[in-house]
């Protein structure tokens, strides 16, 4: 194997230099101006920022975290000139399925760690999993990117080039947010190694062809206002991570309230104040935060395959999350398999309902033998 492709083990060791270094430039944070009472109207608050960098500085230890994540098997390679980070989980259980997860933005690993002992664990008539977590290029421990191109196609690719080198010449593959891009991806370009797609968005809509909207159930009207709720109010981080990441990113790489302000109106609060800071700060530490929304610009610029596809697909809607639409769903992809819907969880489901969305992963993949 080339000098290139060799796989390290990696150990988490952030010098306590640059957490004294964080913590000075939380404490002498300067606070946004607003006007009083207004609430989130005008996006994230300075009441909802306080309370987590009060949180931030008082009671979070990165050191627990650091541990956390270095009691599982980490590694790092050199895929298509970058560096990729992963942990690498296997199953006690022979028979297991080799399973990659992939998370998005602003997540991290850390979106998956409470679905760890879940999966890999076996169970009597329920299939186990041996785990692969990467790093997406450019986000956390693997690190910036150094050069254009890196989105979700270019992504895909780089994990086909992971699973291989692994020695997995079947595997699956799960999605959230950006992973729900991916992961569909893996399958039209590596189907000859892929069993299935899981993911919990499926992101087809109306096409504009007015024959589709003909016969639109009430709760299917009700997720497409939704959808247009969030274009309309939530929307504005894509339109500029998809035009102009780099002037941002000026900002909120100097500055980690900004950082967690940004961050935030996607994390929300329905999620614990540690899991917020975990996925925060793994992109302070690691000077991230640009290459991470350039994702957003390289989507939009390569954009990846949107013809049908007919490999096995899956997918889990959770309650505080965008509701998929299966009419518009079976349109892009031909063979769905399995679709549930739950009145619980939200975006980051692993974390939130881990239980929950394990038996979806192991019902889909027992199906697929």
């Amino acid at each position: 194997m080339a000098q290139h492709e060799t796989i390290q083990p990696f150990t988490i060791e952030i010098p306590q230099s640059e957490l004294d270094y964080l913590h000075n430039r939380l404490s002498r944070a300067r606070r946004a101006q607003e006007i009083p009472g207004a609430g989130d109207e005008y996006g994230v608050s300075g009441t909802r920022v306080d309370k987590l960098t009060d949180y931030w500085l008082q009671r979070y230890d990165w050191r627990e975290t650091e541990s956390r994540l270095n009691g599982y098997p980490q590694f790092v390679t050199e895929i298509d000139g970058q560096r990729l980070h992963f942990l690498h989980i296997e199953s006690p259980d022979p028979a297991a399925v080799p399973l990659l997860l992939i998370h998005g933005w602003p997540g991290t690993i850390m979106e998956f760690v409470d679905l760890i002992e879940p999966l890999t664990r076996p169970g009597e008539g329920r299939p186990a999993f041996h785990l692969v977590i990467p790093s997406l290029p450019g986000f956390g421990f693997s690190g910036p990117t150094t050069e254009a191109g890196w989105g979700a196609a270019r992504t895909a690719k780089a994990f086909a080039t992971l699973m291989a080198r692994l020695g997995y010449e079947r595997y699956g593959a799960h999605g959230n947010d950006a992973g729900a891009f991916i992961a569909p991806e893996l399958g039209r370009i590596d189907g000859e190694h892929v069993i299935g797609v899981h993911v919990d968005q499926i992101f087809s809509f109306p096409s504009g062809d007015p024959s589709e909207m003909e016969g639109m159930t009430e709760e299917e009207m009700g997720a497409l206002q939704v959808l247009q709720w969030f274009y309309e109010n939530k929307s504005s981080y894509d339109q500029l991570q998809s035009q102009q990441p780099q002037t941002l990113a000026h900002a909120l790489a100097d500055s980690p309230r900004g950082l967690l302000a940004w961050m935030d109106q996607l994390l929300g609060d329905e999620l614990d104040d540690r899991f917020v800071i975990d996925n925060v700060i793994i992109h302070w530490l690691n000077d991230t935060i640009a290459s991470s929304m350039r994702f957003y610009f390289e989507n939009k610029h390569h954009p990846i395959d949107t013809t049908p596809a007919d490999f096995p697909i899956a997918n889990s809607s959770f309650a505080g999350d965008f509701q998929s639409i299966r009419r518009f769903a079976q349109r892009d992809y031909t063979n769905i398999t399995q679709w549930r819907t739950h009145d619980a969880g939200g975006h980051y489901a692993a974390h939130q309902v881990p239980e929950v969305l394990a038996g979806d992963l192991r019902d889909f993949f027992t199906t697929l033998g």
